[in-house]
């Protein structure tokens, strides 16, 4: 998971050590991304840091065509890496309309 810190009035994005996953590695592997049916895998720091710059600047919707405001903090990137699916509070959240294109 990510940690929001303060730092002189900045947020900070922490990412988190390799070996924390989100998802345990067994129950994602029977998830697939139920528009395409590809496989599913847990986004790295470096593809949510990127997201996340993406969302600060206000340029992101999901394809419900809903604006993503908030920082993502863990997500499953589709085998293609065009879609990531947020994860929230530890639960994966696989509806089509609330994907994110990559």
């Amino acid at each position: 998971m990510f940690a929001i810190l303060s730092t002189q009035g900045r947020r900070e994005l922490r990412t988190p050590q390799p070996e924390h996953r989100v998802i345990d590695k067994d129950y994602l592997s029977m998830l697939a991304c139920p528009d395409t049916r590809q496989p599913l895998e847990e986004a790295t720091g470096e593809q949510l840091k990127a997201l996340n710059q993406r969302i600060s600047l206000g340029t992101v919707t999901n394809k419900g065509g809903t604006s993503v405001k908030e920082p993502i903090e863990a997500g499953l990137v589709r085998k293609d890496g065009k879609a990531l699916y947020p994860i929230v509070d530890r639960i994966p959240v696989l509806l089509v309309d609330e994907s994110i294109p990559l």
